[in-house]
C-alpha cells in the first residue's frame, strides 16, 4: 500500500507505462505479422473503413458479425465500414481520430453501459474526435449475454443511414415490457422489484 506522500508519483508511472505502450503494442504486432504471417492485436484495425461514410465501431468478438453486416451491405453499394478497437487501454486516440475522420457518421456499438450517461467506449471515441464535425452515436447490445444477430444489426445500420437513429439506442430493446414497468411504479409510487416484475412478464408472454 502507497500513502498520500507518494501515491501520485506511482499513479503517474501507471500512466507513463501505458504511454509508452502505445509504441511498443504497434511494433510488435507488426513483429508478429512478420514472423506467423497474419495480423494480430496492434491499436485498430479497420475494415473497409477507406471511402466509408459510416463507420461502426466496436470491440471482442462482436466485430466479425458487423464485418459480416458489412460486406452484405458493401454489395448493394452502401458506403459502410467497420472499426475494431484492439487496444483500450492505453486507448489509441490518433489511430482512432486518423480511422474515423473521413466518416460522416460513427456508430458506437458497446456491450457495456454506464448507467446514468450512456456508453463507455463512446465517451473515448468522442475524446479522440474532439474538433472534428460528424453524426455520432451509441448503441448499447449484448448486455448480459444477449445475442446480437445480424438482422438486428441490419435494421440498427438501416436506421442509421437513414437518420433514423438516436443518440443514444438499446438494440432489440423490449419497448413493451421497459413501459409497463415504469407504469407499474408509476402506479405503486415505489421502484422495485423490477427485475422479478420483468422476469414474470417475460415469462407470461411465452
Amino acid at each position: 500500500m502507497v500513502g498520500p506522500e507518494a501515491f501520485t508519483e506511482v499513479r503517474y508511472l501507471a500512466h507513463a507505462k501505458q504511454m509508452q505502450a502505445l509504441e511498443a503494442i504497434p511494433k510488435l504486432s507488426e513483429e508478429f505479422r512478420r514472423l506467423f504471417g497474419r495480423d494480430s492485436g496492434g491499436l485498430v484495425h479497420p475494415y473497409a473503413c477507406e471511402d466509408a461514410e459510416t463507420i461502426v465501431v466496436a470491440l471482442g468478438s462482436v466485430f466479425g458479425t458487423v464485418c459480416d453486416v458489412v460486406d452484405e451491405m458493401r454489395e448493394h453499394g452502401v458506403r459502410i465500414g467497420a472499426l475494431a478497437i484492439t487496444s483500450f487501454r492505453p486507448f489509441p486516440l490518433e489511430a482512432v481520430r486518423a480511422a474515423l475522420g473521413g466518416a460522416r457518421q460513427v456508430v458506437v456499438l458497446e456491450r457495456a453501459l454506464a448507467v446514468g450517461i450512456g456508453g463507455i467506449v463512446s465517451a473515448n471515441v468522442r475524446t479522440a474526435l474532439s474538433g472534428i464535425q460528424l453524426a455520432g452515436h451509441t448503441v448499447i447490445a449484448g448486455l448480459g449475454g444477449r445475442a446480437i444477430t445480424k438482422a438486428s444489426l441490419h435494421r440498427l445500420f438501416d436506421d442509421a443511414l437513414g437518420g433514423r437513429l438516436g443518440q443514444l439506442t438499446f438494440l432489440d430493446l423490449d419497448t413493451d415490457l421497459v413501459e409497463r414497468e415504469l407504469a407499474r411504479m408509476a402506479r405503486t409510487r415505489r421502484s422495485g422489484p423490477s427485475a422479478e416484475n420483468i422476469l414474470r412478464d417475460v415469462g407470461s408472454n411465452r
